[in-house]
């Protein structure tokens, strides 16, 4: 009972500490609400390095432009005075150097330290970050703003389901969500509801939700096979937003976790947060026993094969574009991006050898020096050289190609200059910086109807939106790579043990709710 009433005086101190001064003429000021954040996933697998070059940073009033919920005119933009620090994402990658965290985290304490004090902050992460010699790189940063915000502020934190709850982050953040859809299509609704759910705890003057129940479940399985598109992924996440509106909670989240990092936090989480002890919990334990329950019904999303089996599908296959998942090397899940295993194998196929053969478009292997070559020669010229494996040779070296430029694009915010070069009948798409291909327009800015294509090739696990409904068929190829789909063949080695599915066997976990305590309590 001690216990309870500290954690119920707490969080009333603390809602009170947080309720605005009003203004002379009697009306309340706005909170003062800080925006930050770092974002990238990592893969420990994988060879590559992510510097500080790679991420995409926003700062002051151009982190604006990364939320349309809060655009000058929107409501959520008027209820408070907004001050944006620096908001960085890069595509995911190979764990980020010592160096480029230290820089980024630095900046974003010097420019909190120039607004201070404020009412509430908005940290929006994607909670997969591996950092060089580091951990816990997100539970580091969140203590390292606390340091500089204190305790009094209301920290609201958003992140991918894919990302890692470890107890510091969990015990520093005061509300916390994470998306509700894989492929991400909730990404800023997400971000939104963690907006909402600050702005309405500081506005009623309630402050830090009292309770948050913290459960780590022993299951680590890649987002191939637990998307939300299919059961039992679907009926699992069915769950959360019912388990939300609970009266006495304030929100409620699912964590698959991330596959590809070797940390000790990487596995599954449930956290619930309010302020009825008993839903908190309850509901905490309800949505972890039933994530266990699932744990062998979960598997991929699409139909997987090697990847001479899967090309032996979609040459012989009438359905057309079918679109072929080149797993292994996915940018978008942290792999190195330039793994040339696969498009070694396409190019020593007979069938594309001929012009005539079967089209086939892939997207894409990065080469420099390449495209340097591509764009002397410009479109209609002739070009040879290598591409690829700068960075992850271990499957493949790189790869020499020999043909003919068809296209040539300069200026994309990723690639910076894309290239095409046609072999036989393969279009292969070349870029200067690593690029991953989500949308129609990618293809057809450089000339390329992918639906018109018998066979597409993507670096890419589960097709994100777009190439999901322009698939006639879909085969998942289970290539080598730095997120190679198959867990159980990498080298784990400091994962927390027994873990679902390298310990089939294992005895049912403990999953009682944990109580986390308060930020700023001991």
């Amino acid at each position: 009972m001690k216990r309870i009433s500290l954690y119920l005086l707490t969080a009333s101190l603390l809602a009170s500490s947080c309720t605005q001064q009003n203004k002379p003429d009697g009306t309340k000021a706005l909170p003062r609400i800080a925006i930050a954040g770092l974002a990238i996933e990592s893969s420990t697998f994988s060879p590559a390095l992510t510097d500080e070059a790679m991420f995409r940073a926003r700062v002051g009033d151009d982190v604006f432009s990364f939320y349309s919920f809060l655009n000058p005119d929107s409501s959520q933009r008027k209820r408070a005075n907004w001050i944006p620090t620096l908001r960085a994402h890069a595509i995911p990658g190979g764990a980020v150097t010592r160096e480029a965290y230290e820089s980024l985290v630095g900046k974003t304490l010097t420019m909190l330290k120039d607004s201070l004090p404020y009412d509430g902050l908005f940290f929006d992460i994607h909670g997969a970050m591996s950092v060089v010699g580091l951990d816990d790189p997100e539970g580091d940063f969140i203590k390292r703003v606390r340091d500089v915000v204190g305790y009094e502020t209301i920290i609201s934190t958003s992140m991918d389901l894919h990302g890692n709850v470890s107890k510091t982050l969990a015990q520093n953040s005061d509300i916390i969500t994470c998306y509700r859809m894989a492929p991400h299509e909730d990404s800023r609704e997400s971000d939104k509801r963690a907006v909402e759910n600050l702005l309405d705890r500081i506005e009623n003057g309630k402050g830090k939700p009292a309770y948050k129940a913290w459960i780590p479940v022993p299951i680590l399985l890649p987002g191939e096979k637990t998307s939300t598109r299919v059961d039992p992924g679907k009926s699992l996440y069915a769950k959360v937003a019912p388990a939300a509106d609970q009266e006495g909670i304030v929100d409620a989240a699912i964590w698959i976790g991330y596959a590809w990092a070797d940390e000790p936090r990487n596995h599954a989480v449930v956290m619930v947060t309010g302020d009825d002890k008993a839903k908190v919990t309850s509901t905490a334990e309800s949505l972890a026993n039933a994530f266990w329950e699932v744990r062998n019904e979960f598997e991929f999303i699409a139909p997987t094969a090697t990847l001479k089996e899967s090309l032996d599908m979609a040459i012989a296959s009438d359905k057309h574009p079918f679109m072929v998942s080149d797993m292994g090397d996915n940018p978008t899940a942290g792999g190195a991006g330039d793994v040339t295993w696969t498009l070694a194998q396409i190019l020593t196929r007979p069938e594309f050898k001929s012009a005539d053969g079967p089209s086939l478009i892939y997207a894409s292997i990065p080469g420099p020096e390449f495209v340097e070559k591509a764009v002397a020669a410009g479109v209609g010229g002739k070009v040879s050289g290598t591409a690829g494996a700068a960075v992850d040779a271990r499957f493949s070296p790189p790869i020499q190609l020999t043909g003919t430029v068809t296209a040539i694009e300069t200026g994309d915010a990723s690639a910076e200059t894309e290239v095409v070069v046609k072999i036989g009948s393969v279009s292969v798409i070349v870029t200067k910086k690593r690029k991953p291909y989500h949308r129609e327009s990618d293809f057809t800015n450089l000339g390329l109807n992918p639906r018109a294509s018998d066979i597409v090739v993507v670096k890419i696990g589960y097709l994100v939106p777009e190439l999901y409904d322009m698939r006639a068929d879909w085969i998942m190829a289970t290539t080598p790579g730095g997120v190679d789909q198959d867990l159980e063949r990498l080298e784990f080695k400091r994962i927390n043990r027994p873990m679902f599915p390298f310990d089939k066997d294992m005895e049912a976990p403990d999953l009682s709710a944990q109580l986390i305590p308060l930020s700023g309590s001991k």
